[in-house]
């Protein structure tokens, strides 16, 4: 029996310690954080916080894609076509680790030679096969940003608190207009904020949210292979069909778009072209839409393009300074709170992980040329210093993006699990 360590225990380690297991390994699923299945995503405890894709396309199993529906409408009475709060999604996968025998070994890992992961504690787990699972990692503090200077009005961690003692008269800025935002936005109001919230970020671009189910429609035409193709395809199509359907039908080769793009292309599509693709491709639930934008209404929540200039603290809070897009004035804003919302650090160099700072120290992966993640192949397999792919350790979710793009949605990590379960077992 195949012998293998899933290091993290998030969504993207609890499915593929799910398939390794169904496929007859043995598996050492290793999480340091509190709890299995749950990471980042799926750790929140607010019920305001939803899936950003119905109940019916969130099945651990590709063989049963009811699997979550079913367990929804049992426990909730939720419908295929709902969106699922967070926290139950991580019920889920807790629950089927429990079904299937699989316990977390709580610590973490901070090496992997010799056949076995080594553990901050000292202790050893010995493998045939390793598959890193870090999932997002928590934001990075943003340039300009001195944490220790501005204190309390500093957020580093968007879900670990740090909101309470707000005022009716009180501004929170939200650096960062992406999903994260979307969530401390919605947890402010659910929470009883009624001050002002602004979101900034350098485009002023916010998740738009899902309308009726669109069919999964592959394009019939061969489409091109530059971004400026691409977009004027996607916009010619948004005339004829609308923009959701018009991006929707990408859905099913956006990674073999992705595979068949240049370096260069790649890289032109990052600098200029993600900002808008993230916000269409990852929508939100409806009724976050509909909460969002009324709360854009009664002017509670600002969403604005521009730069931050500087940040200071001031008498209960923050002073800052910062330049509209298009704009040469700096303005001047007095805050309570500054909250990261810049999203996931994806320079694992950066991250400051002590696994990963080993890894690449030994020359058992790279980073990835895009500086997006972990280089790996289309199996799955880590890509070393020598260029070479390993043999015993893989990396799957969203460090994989590099070579995949589409790595974060669990449909796109479940294909992943699935794919590295049938290899490391035969």
């Amino acid at each position: 029996m195949s012998r293998v360590a899933v290091i993290g225990a998030g969504a993207s380690g609890a499915l593929q310690a799910l398939h390794l297991k169904r496929a007859g390994a043995e598996v050492a699923l290793i999480e340091r954080g509190p709890a299995p299945g749950r990471g980042v995503a799926y750790g929140t405890t607010r019920p305001e916080h939803l899936l950003n894709v119905p109940a019916r396309r969130m099945s651990a199993f590709s063989d049963d894609p009811d699997h979550f529906t079913r367990w929804f409408a049992a426990r909730a009475g939720g419908g295929p076509e709902d969106f699922a709060p967070r926290m139950l999604y991580g019920d889920y996968l807790q629950g089927l680790l429990a079904e299937a025998g699989i316990a977390a070994v709580a610590g973490e890992a901070v090496d992997v030679a010799a056949g076995a992961v080594r553990l901050a504690d000292g202790r050893a787990l010995e493998a045939d096969s390793i598959v890193l699972a870090p999932g997002n990692f928590r934001p990075g503090t943003p340039r300009g940003i001195d944490p220790a200077a501005l204190g309390a009005a500093w957020v580093e961690d968007p879900w670990a608190g740090g909101l309470d003692g707000l005022g009716a008269r009180d501004v929170v800025l939200l650096l960062g207009t992406g999903l994260t935002a979307v969530d401390v936005a919605l947890t402010l109001d659910a929470t009883g904020f009624r001050g002002r919230i602004v979101a900034l970020s350098r485009r002023g671009l916010a998740p738009r949210a899902h309308g009726p189910r669109e069919p999964m429609v592959a394009p019939a035409e061969d489409l091109p292979a530059s971004c400026t193709g691409l977009l004027r395809r996607v916009r010619a199509r948004s005339a004829e069909l609308g923009w959701r359907s018009a991006v929707h039908e990408l859905r099913s080769v956006t990674q073999a778009i992705w595979g068949a793009a240049s370096a260069a292309e790649r890289r032109r599509f990052l600098r200029h072209l993600r900002p808008w693709w993230d916000v269409h491709r990852h929508k939100i639930a409806p009724a976050i839409g509909a909460r969002i934008e009324a709360m854009q209404a009664e002017a509670r929540l600002a969403v604005a393009a521009g730069k931050l200039v500087s940040a200071e603290a001031a008498a209960d809070g923050a002073s800052l300074r910062f330049r509209m897009r298009g704009g040469e004035a700096v303005e001047t804003l007095r805050v309570a709170r500054i909250v990261n919302c810049t999203g996931p650090e994806t320079d694992i160099v950066r991250a400051g992980e002590p696994l990963l700072a080993a890894l690449l120290q030994a020359g058992r992966i790279r980073q990835d040329a895009l500086g997006v993640g972990i280089e790996v192949d289309g199996q799955c397999r880590a890509i070393g210093a020598d260029g070479a792919a390993s043999g015993t350790l893989s990396v799957i979710g969203p460090l994989t993006r590099g070579t995949f793009w589409e790595s974060v949605a669990v449909p796109d990590i479940r294909a992943q699990t699935e794919r590295v379960a049938a290899r490391l077992t035969g």
